[in-house]
Order: structure tokens, then sequence, then C-alpha cells
């Protein structure tokens, strides 16, 4: 059997390096080594490298006998922009957040919908005041990404009783939408959606997808997520349509730049909600379960799971 290398490039690599050990991995040398020195000396002869995609990326030139990346992220965009070197296999770990994003987008979405946070500004006052909401049961969610972790936001929004509508490249028919489309139907799906969420990726088709005017196609006071990718937004433009009212309220997990400035007019909109890019956290737990199979396939020439497409973007 051949021998390989793996090189850990993570900000989690103590842990990695103690779950990997204890794995069943034949043939696999870890190395997980601190000093610049030591990480260079590494990189000649390491063959696999793991880690998050920024921090793998300024290392490719170096990595002489790189035949496999495993990200620990399903966004892999940064190792995809042009002039990046794409002469070895890239795997990442889609589908293993389609539940945390679920839970995450539903959490913010009954906290906006049930006046959860008014309701504990009125507790602190000793204020009794019902205040009028509607149910989720009848309204329309519109998700824009169709793979597993739009799946798996379709499914617990058709247990709230929500018609869930998507959007993606294809417009193939995906398990728990009752419609799907393709992105050039947008303009034509938005005005019907209460909820909108996008789990885009980066790619060139998406950058820029919610400009000033798409924004304005969206259903006056309909909620915005997004938890896909910053880029997406056209944020100056999402600014306005949230102090208008038009976008009546966002919950954003990702942005143009991150973190996010501080001087950036989305902090003070009472109407949006900012999270630091964690409504899925990579568990390295999770990930290394997913790097062991795939390492078990590799080693076997058997197809592994979460092979980007570097001329796809995902």
């Amino acid at each position: 059997m051949a021998n390989h290398t793996l090189l850990l490039l993570s900000q989690d690599n103590a842990e990695y390096n103690a779950l990997l050990k204890g794995a069943y991995l034949p043939g696999l040398t870890i190395l997980a080594p601190r000093e610049e020195a030591d990480i260079q000396a590494a990189l000649a002869r390491a063959d696999i490298l793991l880690g998050e995609p920024a921090r793998i990326r300024p290392r490719l030139k170096e990595a002489r006998a790189l035949k496999w990346v495993q990200s620990t992220y399903a966004g892999v965009d940064v190792l995809l922009s042009p002039g990046t070197r794409q002469d070895y296999l890239l795997t990442n770990i889609r589908g293993i957040f389609g539940p945390l994003i679920s839970e995450y987008v539903f959490g913010h979405l009954l906290s906006i919908t049930r006046h959860l946070r008014h309701y504990r500004e009125q507790q602190r006052q000793h204020n009794w005041q019902p205040a009028p909401y509607q149910s989720l049961n009848g309204k329309t969610m519109l998700i824009l990404g169709t793979g597993s972790i739009g799946q798996h936001i379709a499914a617990t929004a058709r247990h709230f009783g929500m018609e869930v509508l998507g959007v993606s490249r294809a417009g193939r028919e995906a398990p728990g939408f009752d419609r799907t489309y393709q992105v050039q139907a947008l303009n034509k799906v938005l005005p019907k959606a209460d909820v909108v969420v996008s789990v885009l990726p980066s790619t060139p088709e998406t950058r820029g997808l919610f400009d000033a005017g798409r924004l304005k196609q969206i259903r006056p006071g309909a909620i915005f997520f997004n938890v896909g990718r910053g880029d997406a937004v056209d944020e100056t433009a999402l600014v306005q349509a949230l102090r208008s009212g038009h976008v009546g309220a966002a919950v954003l997990d990702v942005f143009a730049t991150e973190p996010l400035p501080a001087d950036s007019p989305l902090w003070d909109l009472p109407n949006v909600v900012i999270t630091p890019h964690n409504a899925g956290y990579s568990f390295p737990d999770q990930i290394v379960t997913r790097f062991s199979r795939n390492y078990l396939k590799y080693i076997e020439g058997k197809p592994m799971e979460g092979v980007v497409n570097f001329d796809l973007g995902y």
C-alpha cells in the first residue's frame, strides 16, 4: 500500500490531530507543525492538505507533492479564483450544514415574526402589551440554492406549513420544494415570497445577483436572509431597501467584507440582525468522519464525497 502524508492547515489543528490519530487511516502520516520552517518542510512532502480554504490558498505554490485538498468548509471560492492553481483534487464538506443552517433560519424567523426581541424589551420595562402576529402557516418561502442546505431548510418550512419555492442554476426538481425555477425566472418568483433565503455559493453568476433592481422585485415587507455568500448582495442597495421598509427585515450571516467593517450602516439598522458568519459551524468531529471516509475511498480509487468542479465553482 502506498503511504500518504497529510498536512493540517487549520485553526483547529490540535483537535484535528487528536481526532485523526484516533481514526483508523492506514498508511497515513499526519503533520501539524507550528513553526514556519517546519510548515515549509511539510509542504514539500505532503500530498494531502486539510484546512480552511483561506489558510490553504497561500500555501498552494509550495505544496509540490499535492494531490488532494480537503476543505473544512463548504465554501471554497478563495481556491477557485482565476490564476489559482487547480491541478489537484478538491473536496469540500457540503452535506453536513443543512441541519445547522435550518436551525439558524427558523430561530431568527420565529424571533422576528413572534416579536421576541420586542417582548424582551417589554419585560425589562414590566410592560404587558400583546403585539399582533401572523403564523408561518400558509406563507411562502423562496430558497435560492436547492442543494443539501436548501433541502433541509425546505423540509423545515414544510413542517411549518409553508409553501416552498426554489431557484437554482438548472431549475431541477428537488426534495422538499413545491416548485423550482431557473435563476432567469427570479424576478418573476420574488414577488410571491414572504421570506427569501439565499444559500447561494460564490460564482460568477451569483455575484451581485441582489442588486438595486432585483431588490425592488421583492414583495414589500418580506424578510430577507443571506446565509450563502456576501458577494451575492449589493449591500448599499440593501441598506436603502431596508431604510425605506421595502425589505421588512434582513438576517445576515455573510458579507462582502468580513469581519463587517465597523462603519457599515447595516450595524445600526433596527430591522437587521447581524451574526459573524457562524450559521453553520464546521465541527471537527464531523469533518474528520467525512475525511476518514474520503481517505479510504481515495486509497481504493473510489469516487469521493464533495468533489468540487473547478469550472462550476461548487
